[in-house]
């Protein structure tokens, strides 16, 4: 997780830089049509928008990634990261895309940067993806479609608490969203040594 730390300072220096040559857009923004610039897809999931974003983006790694990074492996943790973020950022674009498209708005949809999406869905993880809520949801025998239904409605809730202008609100659902998802599938989940042992003998 330290090193997801470093990236989202070194991605700042280097936006930093380019902001001053005029090219930071092309580079770290993900914006439509998403072929313009598809590198932006894995850029914009590091980059931020000011200091502030970067602090509290941070801050909420520290306290939502730090219990999933030591429970999962180094790999893992960087890849769901990345993958969440992208997709978080990319239905973001194609959400309000196709909204000014019904509604006949001109004008391109603004882009996104930030791992906000990323963190939320290691937010998601956390919360069902712990062995609490492990515990609980083997005690309790509910259909799949309700345990869905009760994960869009906290989607809903937990983004709405994020409301503000300028945030990427599609982007924090679908994190979050994808997040909950994962975190009942356990798909972090890596046997420990001692699990394996034990299971071997």
């Amino acid at each position: 997780m330290l090193e997801l730390l470093v990236v989202f300072v070194l991605v700042f220096v280097v936006q930093f830089l380019t902001s001053i040559l005029g090219a930071m857009s092309g580079l770290f923004v993900l914006a439509a049509p998403l072929s313009n610039d598809p590198w932006t897809i894995v850029t914009s999931v590091y980059a931020h928008d000011g200091i502030g974003h970067l602090f509290s983006n941070s801050i909420a790694l520290v306290l939502f990634g730090w219990p999933i990074a030591r429970a999962t492996s180094r790999l893992r943790f960087h890849a769901f990261f990345l993958i969440t973020g992208a997709i978080a950022g990319i239905s973001q674009i194609l959400v309000l895309s196709g909204f000014a498209s019904i509604s006949g708005a001109g004008g391109a949809s603004p882009g996104v940067l930030g791992a906000s999406g990323a963190v939320f869905a290691l937010l998601g993880y956390l919360l069902s993806g712990n062995r609490l809520s492990s515990g609980i949801a083997s005690v309790i025998d509910v259909p799949n479609w309700v345990t869905y239904a009760v994960f869009f409605v906290v989607a809903v809730i937990v983004t709405l608490t994020t409301f503000a202008p300028g945030v990427a609100l599609i982007a924090h659902f679908t994190g979050f969203l994808i997040g909950l998802l994962a975190g009942r599938a356990r798909v972090l989940h890596v046997e420990s040594s001692t699990q394996r042992d034990r299971v071997s003998i």
